[in-house]
C-alpha cells in the first residue's frame, strides 16, 4: 500500500491500493476464508478471483494445499509478485488473466474465492468448482447494495446457496487491463 497509509495497515477497513481497487477489511478476509473452509476437512486446491497486492492470496497460501490467484490489472498484478517474492511460498501461483474465466486448466476447485462483486457468479468459474466444493463470493442486488453467498456444490447438476451478509466490493470486470 502507499506509503502515507502505512498507519492505517492495522486497521479494520479498507484501503487503496491503486489503480481505483482496495485491499477487503482484515475481518471480511478472515470471514471469506473461514466460509471456504469446510469443518474438518483440509482445503486442497483454491482459486482466488482478485489478487489486488497479494494479502489474501498469502493468507489463504497458509491454509490450502495449492492457491492460484488471478488478477486481470497488469501493475496489480507485478505488484504482489514482487510483493510476495521474497516469502518464497511453493504453493502459490500468480496469474495474469481473466478471472471471470477461471483456470479451467487448474480446475477443479476445492475452493473459488471472488474479491470483486458481479451481479452474479460466472458459470465459468460453477463449473470449475469440484463436487463438496464451496465458492464464495460478493454478488451485487443492485448498485448499492451486495451481499456476501457462499455456494456449495452438491452434485455435477446441483448447487446449494446460502446468502450471508452485506458487504462492499469493487465490481467484478472481464478483460484484462
Amino acid at each position: 500500500m502507499d506509503a502515507g497509509l502505512h498507519a492505517q495497515a492495522y486497521e479494520d477497513t479498507a484501503l487503496p491500493i491503486g489503480h481505483e481497487q482496495t485491499i477487503s477489511k482484515p475481518s471480511v478476509v478472515a470471514r471469506m476464508i473461514e466460509l471456504l473452509h469446510k469443518p474438518k476437512h483440509p482445503l486442497g486446491k483454491v482459486l482466488e478471483i482478485g489478487t489486488g497486492c497479494g494479502y489474501q492470496a498469502a493468507v489463504l497460501s497458509l491454509l490450502a494445499d495449492e492457491v492460484y490467484s488471478i488478477e486481470r490489472i497488469r501493475p496489480l498484478h507485478d505488484m504482489a509478485r514482487a510483493k510476495l517474492r521474497p516469502f518464497r511460498i511453493n504453493n502459490l501461483r500468480l496469474i495474469y488473466g481473466d478471472g471471470i474465466l477461471g483456470l479451467p486448466q487448474a480446475a477443479p476447485f476445492d475452493g473459488i474465492i471472488l474479491a470483486a462483486a458481479g451481479l452474479g457468479i460466472p458459470d465459468a468459474l460453477l463449473d470449475q468448482l469440484a463436487i463438496g466444493g464451496r465458492l464464495v463470493a460478493p454478488v451485487a442486488k443492485n448498485e448499492k447494495e451486495q451481499q456476501l453467498v457462499m455456494v456449495e456444490r452438491m452434485s455435477s447438476q446441483r448447487y446449494q446457496r446460502t446468502v450471508l451478509d452485506g458487504v462492499f466490493f469493487v465490481p467484478l470486470q472481464s478483460g484484462v487491463v
